[in-house]
């Protein structure tokens, strides 16, 4: 029979960073499909933050993971063998692939892709990272044109997106990233108006204010802590502040950043505070993918993957977009 690997987790990483002894790597047989289900040979598997928060159990929107499991992702395959009706060999799927090279799941747990050359991107601009930019905006942040909007982590998979569908409503766009490529490739190739270097020095809240002197009608958070603490100290009259992520909570050791002083600015602006999960929109993914697919076939969207080869490498694949160490959307290539 044909060899799978598969990454377990070994250990959680509550409170610290991860490190490549929190997997453990085994190899066993590929597990035939039964009725309702099919094989699915992995093709390309999506790192993403949420993931850390998966392995510590942390956050109850998801089904808590147990010491040994395979370790969850999204990912792309192929179906090499099909006991549903529904979908047949040679079909690409999306869906909870894990870290392995072959996956045997029920068809109802699977998304059949169209293939347009260009499949890696159902797990980015076109996958949940895309779709999470959209309803951020379009459900929470509700940008407006000539609306001035913020956003930390913004060279990353989400942020990247979210600013260039602001700047499509019309607004005003600063992203905070980290380095002097990653901000010359918002202002450069992605249009934002302005970029701030957070590894260059210099005082954050300053710079904000320069470049949003009349305040921040929309915060994009993707990082928490002090940038967020920055932001909302300089937010203007009714702002809306959507809650992405908080890749500094993940970094810390034992103790978590500290919660945001200026947050009674909430209450003198008149302004609010939006967690957003992806899942709260299932029912609108199709009619939100075929926009996404328009402003990216007509070049108002671009979009960048970072694509590391080899699931023998993934824990330190997935240690890149703790680190920063990657632009765009962080992708390991399996097959």
């Amino acid at each position: 029979m044909t060899e799978n690997r598969q990454w377990t987790i070994a250990a959680r990483p509550n409170g610290r960073a991860l490190k490549e002894s929190d997997f453990a790597l085994r190899t066993g047989d590929v597990q035939p499909p039964r009725d309702g289900e099919v094989l699915v040979k992995v093709l390309y598997l999506s790192c993403d933050p949420a993931q850390k928060g998966w392995m510590e159990n942390i956050g109850g929107y998801m089904a808590p993971t147990n010491i040994g499991d395979v370790m969850r992702a999204g990912g792309v395959g192929e179906v090499v063998e099909s006991k549903s009706p529904g979908l047949k060999a040679g079909d690409k799927v999306m869906g909870q692939l894990c870290w392995q090279d072959y996956a045997t799941l029920p068809a109802r747990e699977l998304e059949k892709v169209e293939d347009t050359g260009h499949l890696s991107a159902v797990l980015g601009p076109l996958g949940s990272t895309g779709l999470t930019a959209y309803f951020g905006l379009s459900k929470l942040g509700k940008p407006f044109p000539g609306d001035t909007m913020v956003i930390t982590g913004a060279a990353g998979a989400t942020g990247s997106i979210a600013g260039q569908i602001a700047k499509i409503g019309g607004c005003r766009v600063v992203g905070i990233a980290g380095g002097a490529e990653k901000c010359k490739w918002l202002t450069g190739e992605l249009g934002f108006d302005a970029a701030i270097d957070y590894k260059a020095g210099g005082d954050i809240r300053e710079q904000i204010h320069k470049h949003a002197p009349h305040g921040i009608d929309v915060v994009w958070d993707n990082v928490g802590g002090k940038m967020l603490d920055d932001m909302l100290g300089e937010i203007a009259l009714h702002a809306r502040v959507v809650i992405c992520g908080g890749i500094s909570r993940y970094e810390t050791g034992t103790n978590m950043p500290a919660g945001p002083q200026n947050y009674f600015n909430l209450i003198f602006k008149r302004a609010t505070m939006h967690g957003l999960l992806l899942t709260e929109y299932v029912s609108e993914f199709s009619a939100a993918r075929a926009r996404l697919r328009q402003w990216i076939e007509s070049g108002k969207i671009k979009y960048r993957e970072d694509i590391q080869p080899g699931l023998e490498h993934a824990p330190k694949t997935l240690m890149r977009v703790f680190t920063g160490a990657n632009m765009g959307k962080q992708l390991i290539k399996v097959a």
